[in-house]
């Protein structure tokens, strides 16, 4: 069995204690991280060494962006896309295990798209939408087994918002970025293992923003963060679940971890 995880941590060194608490509590074998805005050789090696956590793949950049893939398991770090064409650090690929039949796990952080749905008045809009379309181009050549994770910056579901109707028009949840994902996932056939979990007329949230005080009472959350798995290896999931209660602890990330169970 090897367990995964997921976490935009929204900077790793500001919330160090709570990766730790849930390493100690969940102890996956991989740990995929988003936002963790530190530059490689200042991430914090040396705690994750203490925690067992001696395998890592860091691909960061001062003060913003960056991912961090770290494993008790062996892993080899196979890539690093840009797919935002600009040098951002938002992706990297690793096989955890054997090489050449270990476990492809793609860890990704896609663009917010600024506050505008539309590539005119808002560049940021226009790069998040040509991000996924070059993801989708990458999708359409993977030809091995894979896994991947992370910060996709999309609700592409009805109940993966708080209100569908309220959010059409914001960034995150419009039609235009729910095609653009939908072309992703078509590409490879890739399968959303939250949806196999939990149904899809069901509510189901990863991030809350800052700005409810009581994001627990309101719950106007949205489904941003997402595992999804190659047709061939979705059927040896055995267990999927969200932490809500990450989102409780002191100074929280304002994304909860996912962690989904493989038998291979």
């Amino acid at each position: 069995m090897v367990t995964v995880a997921t976490w935009n941590i929204n900077s790793v060194r500001l919330r160090l204690d709570q990766v730790e608490r849930f390493l100690a509590e969940q102890q996956p074998d991989v740990l995929c991280l988003q936002e963790i805005k530190v530059a490689e050789h200042l991430f914090p090696h040396a705690a994750f060494e203490r925690m067992g956590y001696v395998h890592r793949a860091v691909h960061g950049q001062k003060g913003y962006h960056g991912v961090a893939t770290v494993s008790k398991l062996p892993l080899t770090e196979l890539s690093r896309h840009d797919w935002q064409d600009n040098g951002e650090a938002r992706h990297v690929g690793v096989e955890v295990g054997g090489a050449g039949k270990g476990l492809l796990i793609e860890n990704v952080y896609i663009p917010a798209g600024g506050d505008e749905p539309d590539r005119e008045v808002n560049p940021k809009f226009g790069q998040k939408l040509d991000f996924l379309e070059r993801m989708a181009h990458w999708a359409d050549t993977v030809d091995r087994p894979s896994l991947i994770v992370g910060d996709f910056n999309v609700a592409p579901l009805e109940h993966d918002v708080w209100s569908h109707k309220a959010l059409l028009k914001v960034v995150s949840h419009t039609p235009v970025e729910v095609e653009a994902l939908e072309r992703f996932r078509i590409a490879h056939g890739w399968v959303d293992l939250g949806r196999e979990y939990v149904p899809a007329d069901q509510k189901s949230f990863s991030w809350w923003s800052y700005r409810n005080k009581d994001w627990k009472a309101s719950n106007r959350g949205r489904r941003l963060d997402h595992m999804w798995a190659s047709p061939e290896l979705a059927p040896q999931a055995r267990g999927h679940r969200a932490l809500t209660e990450c989102r409780d602890w002191e100074r929280p990330s304002d994304h909860i971890p996912l962690v989904t169970r493989f038998e291979l």
